[in-house]
């Protein structure tokens, strides 16, 4: 047996429906064989929160030994688990093909799937999940509900807190009236002409939950990019990609959603349209998680196949075929924050590859993780931890000296910021607010009306 390993992570197909998948003693049994062997490397002592909480259980048990910790502490550890990826995708050396075969984000969701199922997840974050009917509900009333979820407001966050768990000061996403799916609608850019791609390529861009209810300037941003370099978009959201499902381990929310959405998106890949997804997260989920989870369904394959990620993409159009002129220069460096759902897609850092096209780019990479983990991060039990697993993130953001911050996770630059506020007091400089990638290449190639 190899002591590391040396081959690419392979991921082993979720079998959620096998019976023995929510069986608590086998799950039991898989938790302390992980843990053990988790417990004799140490190596992701640096990551999330999971690791740290479970050396110290196992440091302060009374044989210093996971054979004298109790499974029901297990529970925090499982909850530390921000899905990542980056222990398996960097840091492991025991993932398959390894002999261990070890995946501990899957184990977690595994864990929690049983939590699940055994009635002991949640109910109120269950409803925070619900990311579809929530923004329907407050893009009616976006003036309110941002009123509401204002961390200034003194009188509703302290009431958020108590029912629904939500940190008071956690920065929450914004809502708007018109969702960026009813914009595209309204409103389709005019294709240059003159571009080297004309012609050659078309897309459909999945506008994810966030985008549609919440930022609907990063999509009019990609669209008017990929407009500006003749490419032909549609713009299509059948539903949310169900992230927010597979964080609590619903598995069959997230089945259902895969089908509906490969369901929906299929047709186009049929007309030579290939997938863009406009956040990492969801582009792992259509193309890595969801394959995974429906293994047997072949439009999910199908649309795991045709998609890519937004800055993935532009790369793309930019080595094939060659980018439309008209970038100049930023006023200022960049501190681009790498998310870690776009490192998790094993494609290399293309959001950094995508901003040095602009002319006399000054990138600043920041690799580690914010420590937001999409809905754990506002959490009230987690959100100081969050801070503190991001502190890296953003101290490197405040000491680059640039005047962008970056982030190819929307709620990953928000955390940011709110971050780098907290060192400001020690006279750190602040950022007003975190970009994504496309926003400021849109402004590169001085399109800034895109933003909305």
């Amino acid at each position: 047996m190899r002591e590391g390993g040396l081959g690419a992570p392979v991921r082993r197909v979720i079998d959620w429906q096998d019976p023995d998948f929510l069986d608590s003693d086998k799950i039991d049994a898989e938790l302390r064989r992980v843990f053990d062997i988790c417990h004799g490397c140490r190596r992701c002592f640096n990551l999330c929160d999971s690791f740290p909480t479970l050396f110290d259980l196992i440091d302060e048990a009374p044989t210093g030994e996971l054979d004298s910790v109790e499974s029901a502490d297990f529970d925090k550890v499982i909850d530390g688990c921000t899905l990542c990826d980056m222990c398996f995708m960097v840091s492991c050396p025991y993932v398959p093909p390894h002999e261990f075969d070890l995946d501990f984000p899957h184990l977690m969701l595994r864990a929690r799937a049983a939590r699940l199922k055994h009635g002991e997840a949640s109910a109120i974050q269950g409803e925070l999940t619900k990311t579809d009917r929530n923004g329907r509900l407050a893009s009616h009333i976006p003036a309110l509900a941002n009123w509401a979820s204002n961390t200034s407001n003194k009188l509703t966050r302290p009431i958020l807190e108590s029912v629904a768990g939500i940190n008071r000061e956690a920065t929450l996403p914004r809502y708007h009236g018109k969702t960026f799916a009813a914009r595209a609608k309204a409103e389709t850019p005019t294709l240059n002409r003159q571009a080297p791609a004309f012609g050659k390529r078309k897309a459909v861009l999945y506008a994810t939950c966030f985008v549609n209810y919440n930022n609907p300037g990063i999509g009019a941003a990609a669209r008017a990019v990929l407009a500006h370099n003749g490419i032909e978009t549609e713009v299509v959201y059948p539903a949310c990609c169900a992230m927010p499902q597979l964080e609590r381990g619903d598995f069959e929310a997230v089945a259902a959603a895969a089908k509906a959405v490969a369901g929906e998106l299929v047709p186009w890949i049929d007309k030579g349209y290939d997938v863009i997804a406009l956040t990492p997260s969801c582009a792992l989920m259509l193309k890595f998680e969801w394959p995974l989870i429906v293994p047997g369904a072949a439009p999910v394959k199908r649309l795991s196949d045709a998609t890519f990620d937004i800055a993935e993409y532009v790369v793309e159009i930019a080595k094939a075929h060659g980018l439309a002129p008209g970038l100049r220069p930023l006023d200022g460096g960049v501190a681009l924050h790498l998310a870690c759902h776009a490192r998790a897609q094993n494609m290399g850092p293309k959001a950094a590859e995508m901003l040095r096209l602009i002319p006399e780019a000054d990138v600043a990479v920041i690799e580690r993780c914010s420590g937001h983990g999409g809905a754990w991060g506002v959490m009230k039990g987690h959100f100081q931890t969050a801070l503190k697993v991001g502190r890296p993130a953003a101290r490197r953001a405040a000491e680059s000296g640039k005047t962008h911050l970056v982030s190819e996770c929307p709620l990953a630059g928000t955390h940011i910021v709110q971050g780098v506020e907290r060192l400001a007091k020690d006279g750190a400089p602040a950022f007003a607010a975190a970009a994504h990638p496309i926003e400021l290449f849109a402004r590169a190639y001085g399109l800034d009306g895109t933003q909305t």
